[in-house]
């Protein structure tokens, strides 16, 4: 697929077609259905919320098979975890190329198979790593500070809460896990789990304004029906507030969805990428949810992270095109 030239060790996953084998399900279908395509086209409308892309980063050989992408509210700065070489790239606001790091190995350090990436309030960048199923913290320069190996299954998505706190989904335990740690001086404080009994959890958002937290479950295919994804939002005290899978979103909505990733928006609106329709769409804030309201519904591939800048400028990582894509009113 990618004719990028590398050792036997070396070789990565083709991702676009383990993605499209994704969407098509067990029970098959056609391409242009999977992808929510009508005659070839995208989605039809423009973003309602007036949202523009004011920018477009990295590309097929500046990142290879993105997975994570995350923001520094700080800084302005942009973390992406991808398969490179060097498994961390950091942009600058402007999308210049500031620092890579995180070399694929197996030193104490190096990162094997980045799934998720977040960027805690006190400037540390934090990675889960399914090539060894541990969780590792580095500084903006790329030092490595911490390595929490905590019996993990597969440890997959994250997200920083406001006390740089790190909030988890471990995928095979299906389980939420706090990890809270001392990051400067590279000591784990606690590792607590404060969820279990989820199916297939990935991706997870953490309100920076109530200290909800959404998660993204991946339900398994029964018979010849395809997978689904569901909602679950959580209170800050862990209470379960709402909830839809695909198949009732797709009794409200006008096709079905099935999310990738998750984000708060500042006013804590849950956003949510769809990779059926390639949109990125807002299902409201938790108290009034599911609602349905598309942002982005044009340009983009197959859409696999979220995040929000400081300036709230949203940030979607598309693993299609291999690219970081800004959007802003």
């Amino acid at each position: 697929f990618c004719r990028r030239a590398c050792g036997f060790a070396e070789t990565s996953d083709c991702l676009p077609l383990l993605q499209l084998l994704e969407v098509l399900g067990p029970a098959g279908g056609s391409v242009s259905s999977a992808l929510g395509r009508n005659g070839g086209g995208g989605a039809a409308g423009p973003a309602p919320a007036g949202l523009g892309l004011r920018l477009s980063l990295g590309g097929w050989g500046s990142l290879v098979n993105p997975t994570g992408v995350a923001a520094c509210r700080r800084s302005g700065r942009l973390a992406v975890a991808h398969d490179g070489k060097k498994r961390i790239h950091i942009f600058g606001p402007s999308g210049s190329c500031l620092q890579r790091f995180g070399e694929r190995g197996d030193a104490g350090n190096d990162i094997k198979y980045p799934l998720d990436v977040t960027v805690t309030s006190d400037g540390h960048v934090v990675v889960t790593d399914g090539g060894d199923r541990s969780v590792k913290a580095f500084d903006f320069e790329g030092r490595g500070v911490l390595a929490v190996r905590e019996d993990f299954c597969l440890p997959w998505g994250l997200d920083a809460t406001p006390e740089s706190e790190v909030i988890l989904t471990d995928s095979e335990a299906g389980a939420l896990y706090r990890l809270t740690a001392d990051f400067r001086k590279g000591k784990l404080k606690k590792c607590q789990m404060i969820r279990s009994q989820l199916i297939s959890p990935r991706g997870v958002a953490v309100s920076q304004t109530s200290g909800a937290i959404v998660v993204i479950e991946h339900l398994k295919a029964q018979g010849l029906n395809s997978g689904s994804t569901r909602v679950k939002i959580f209170s800050a005290e862990m209470d379960l507030i709402g909830q839809m899978d695909s198949f009732g979103l797709n009794l409200i909505f006008p096709s079905k969805i099935y999310t990738t990733a998750v984000a708060f928006d500042r006013e804590g609106h849950v956003i949510v990428t769809d990779v059926c329709s390639q949109a990125v769409i807002c299902l409201g804030k938790p108290e009034e949810f599911p609602i349905f309201n598309p942002l982005i519904s044009q340009g983009l591939s197959y859409p696999v992270g979220l995040t929000y800048m400081a300036n709230n400028s949203l940030v979607v990582l598309d693993s299609g095109d291999h690219s970081i894509k800004i959007y802003s009113s």
